[in-house]
């Protein structure tokens, strides 16, 4: 039973939360201000461009400067930076009232996306004060429902008509999670969402309805409704074909998934070591890899040094390319600062332009993704290589910031200890 001591510490413990929160959620805020400052800065720099062209490359030059200065991706800050504005600008009640400590970055966010097609001022004015009456005392979740419903009644466009527009947005991408899990994301039109997770499931309880009348009425599928559910639709995107969206030929169904792993041979050969990897950006789990190795028609083999774990040489069953795949093996991502896009899915960039001498070459390539590759040649940015692989950029400020390729996944030896 809580003594009145205790009651005593944990009422303390929920004033100093409180206090906390408030003060956490007004440095967001002038986080947000500095973020739709830079925003306008950029968009004014771009301005004075010559065409949407170098305007782009103006913004993208700005936000590239600010994300290496915080350790992020330069995608991630131009999202921030847009959202920030939205926020500052279009919602500016919301926004005092986060810095004021009465919501939280979650209110925020419900309250913004909800209201996001509110045009004219005043009806976005009304919206949000009538929005943060109730925000103040209920969590996010709660919020989001009640401020769709007051946001319906001021649009000035029709459900119709805004759904058109977030169609353009569908999208499908990938988070990776710990012990090498990761999600699936899938945003578009509720209907066709709804739609598939509901087949899924009907799939899912068929299959297992099928296994207990095959058993008798005992059934022997152990899986959970969410894992058969997974397991249909991982078979389903992996193995079936577009029937809506095929070739004649039937070429897109043609089409297999590709990964690229790395694993020590000693860990293959269950003699322990560092775990597979997935595309230098996930852990996986050895059954996978191992199931891989064996069904894999030909595959990288990266000869390392055993004390210092650096890359000594690639060679490959069925080869050519074995610089390329040399280059991918080190640099296995995009070697602009905060840059994860894989190595595969990059350019190889020569550092000193071809043009002007610049050999084709370890020493002189490097893994750049599109957008970074446009950023080096088309901005003030600048890059050198310093030897063992380690790129200096230079942004238009004159900050350095020094790039290192990952270290491989490999297995080093050291000398016992006497």
């Amino acid at each position: 039973m809580a003594t009145s001591e205790d009651m005593a510490n944990l009422d303390a413990m929920v004033s100093s939360l409180q206090a906390v929160e408030k003060t956490l959620q007004g440095v967001l805020a002038a986080r947000d201000e500095l973020l739709a400052i830079a925003n306008r800065l950029a968009m004014s720099i771009a301005e004075r461009g010559g065409g949407i062209e170098d305007s782009d490359l103006t913004l993208r030059a700005v936000t590239a400067e600010l994300a290496t200065a915080l350790r992020v991706s330069d995608r991630t800050v131009q999202r921030r930076m847009v959202a920030a504005e939205v926020l500052v600008e279009r919602f500016p009640q919301v926004w005092q009232a986060q810095g004021a400590g009465l919501i939280t970055v979650g209110h925020a966010r419900v309250i913004v996306d909800a209201g996001s097609h509110i045009d004219d001022d005043a009806a976005r004015a009304a919206y949000a004060a009538r929005v943060l009456e109730f925000a103040q005392d209920e969590s996010p979740n709660r919020v989001r429902v009640i401020a769709e419903r007051i946001a319906q009644q001021y649009q000035s466009r029709t459900l119709d008509e805004r759904h058109e527009d977030a169609r353009g947005r569908r999208d499908v991408w990938v988070t990776d999670g710990p012990d090498a899990m990761s999600e699936l994301h899938i945003y578009g039109p509720s209907v066709l969402i709804h739609g598939a997770h509901e087949r899924l499931t009907e799939m899912a309880k068929e299959l297992a309805r099928a296994a207990g009348a095959a058993s008798g009425g005992d059934a022997t599928d152990r899986r959970t409704l969410g894992q058969r559910r997974f397991d249909l639709a991982m078979d389903l995107l992996l193995t079936g074909a577009p029937a809506g969206h095929d070739t004649v030929d039937g070429l897109l169904g043609s089409i297999s998934a590709q990964v690229a792993i790395t694993v020590p041979v000693t860990t293959l050969m269950g003699a322990g070591g560092p775990s597979a990897e997935l595309s230098g950006r996930a852990p996986m789990d050895l059954a996978s890899a191992r199931a891989l190795a064996g069904a894999a028609a030909g595959c990288d083999r990266i000869l390392t040094h055993p004390v210092n774990g650096g890359v000594l040489s690639v060679d490959r069953y069925r080869p050519p390319e074995s610089l390329r795949r040399r280059l991918q093996s080190r640099d296995q991502r995009c070697r602009f600062p905060g840059c994860g896009m894989p190595a595969r899915d990059s350019d190889l960039d020569h550092t000193r332009d071809a043009a002007f001498g610049g050999e084709t070459s370890e020493e002189n390539l490097a893994a750049l993704c599109r957008r970074h590759h446009v950023l080096k040649h088309q901005t003030p940015w600048h890059v050198v290589q310093l030897g063992d692989g380690l790129l200096e950029w230079t942004s238009p400020t004159g900050r350095t910031y020094v790039d290192r390729p990952p270290p491989p996944n490999t297995v080093t030896f050291t000398e016992p200890p006497f």
